[in-house]
């Protein structure tokens, strides 16, 4: 059975009442059948609305169906999947290995929340290949991985490093929200745990805050349930069901504004302000090859260099688009605009962009009509 067809089955009843999607169950008590069982609850049965209802099973159920996992983890939001992964991995005392593109916050927290518990972290070039080996010293616990690279989009070779993870014995961790676990399969891959931030690819409708981390096996579910039990994580079972609600249409929204952000990357890389296309899908991405061999498809977020610009061409240049809205979440319906040069942080990687770099996330609008408002945008700055 394809994604496309797997995404109309999976978190729903199947049961004899003939409901095609869950029920949202709003609850915190639950209470027993009898004193005996209330440290003693029948299997399957929730015993408080803390450790999820019908709403949150099935969210879970179909993500690991859909990513292929043994066990699932809610959060409400995509930061607190990240940080939860983390936590899941190291102990005091150790260290953790970061992709030098990793997601901002996520940064933010392995250089000062995680030395409080005594985790330090050490960055490294996303591009390092198998000299990844020679950084996972007996102190190393987990490798951070983030492909495509947050902002700038650099792809790393995933199976290779999961592979060398794996050997010894480092738990690897991925941000997939790029692929939303539809185009890319890390577990499949050999990555012990996959993050994804709901809000974005699977909500897909800005309107809902959500994060998940999938566990590869059985060993990895035990222990993530544990820490996500132990820092008292709820997700609420409407939001639930808006993730669920939105996985229905998933593949049909990212691949219209994959085919969109195609067009107007082809578009884009004919103008002379560009210096480069970071679209892991576009031929002239430095990775497109391991793109090539590891995703199925890709879509609508990308980034652009612009030659010769600097943060106020970037400020005017995003003031005059008018379809593009400027927010910092993306996968939505709606398209958007950043730039990124402010909050560019990297310590390690060995390829800078020249100018200025813009991301823009692809929405469901037209690409023509898209086309047409950069196109003006790019006209006012000659101006």
């Amino acid at each position: 059975m394809k994604d496309a067809t797997r995404l109309t089955r999976l978190g729903r009843p199947h049961d004899d009442r003939g409901l095609v999607n869950p029920s949202i169950e709003r609850g915190s008590t639950i209470l027993a059948p009898s004193a005996a069982q209330l440290y003693n609850f029948p299997e399957g049965r929730p015993h408080y609305g803390r450790v999820g209802l019908e709403s949150q099973r099935s969210l879970r159920a179909a993500l690991c169906e859909l990513q292929g996992g043994a066990g699932c983890a809610l959060t409400c939001s995509g930061m607190m999947a990240n940080t939860l992964s983390i936590l899941t991995a190291v102990t005091a005392g150790g260290r953790v290995l970061v992709s030098d593109s990793v997601y901002g916050p996520v940064r933010g927290f392995v250089l000062n929340t995680l030395p409080r518990y005594g985790v330090t972290a050490t960055f490294y070039d996303p591009h390092i290949g198998p000299e990844i080996e020679g950084l996972m010293t007996d102190d190393v616990q987990a490798i951070l991985l983030e492909s495509p690279g947050s902002l700038t989009m650099e792809l790393q070779d995933v199976p290779m490093i999961a592979e060398i993870a794996r050997r010894k014995g480092v738990i690897s961790i991925i941000d997939d929200t790029w692929s939303a676990g539809l185009t890319f399969k890390p577990l499949q891959m050999g990555v012990d745990l996959a993050v994804q931030a709901l809000t974005k690819h699977a909500g897909g409708h800005s309107d809902v805050m959500m994060g998940a981390v999938v566990a590869r096996d059985e060993v990895m579910a035990d222990r993530l349930r544990e820490m996500e039990r132990g820092l008292g994580i709820v997700t609420a079972p409407d939001d639930s069901y808006l993730i669920l609600r939105g996985l229905r249409t998933l593949e049909l929204r990212m691949q219209r504004a994959a085919q969109s952000s195609l067009r107007i990357a082809d578009w884009l890389s004919s103008r002379s302000e560009i210096g480069s296309i970071l679209h892991p899908a576009h031929p002239s991405h430095p990775d497109h090859q391991l793109f090539k061999r590891d995703f199925t498809g890709s879509c609508g977020l990308f980034s652009v260099t612009f030659r010769e610009w600097n943060n106020k061409h970037s400020i005017r240049f995003l003031d005059s688009l008018d379809l593009f809205g400027l927010g910092f979440s993306w996968g939505g319906f709606e398209s958007l605009a950043i730039h990124c040069d402010p909050q560019l942080k990297r310590s390690t990687s060995r390829r800078r962009h020249p100018g200025a770099l813009i991301r823009f996330s692809i929405g469901l609008e037209d690409a023509d009509d898209l086309i047409t408002d950069i196109s003006q945008a790019l006209d006012k700055m000659s101006d």
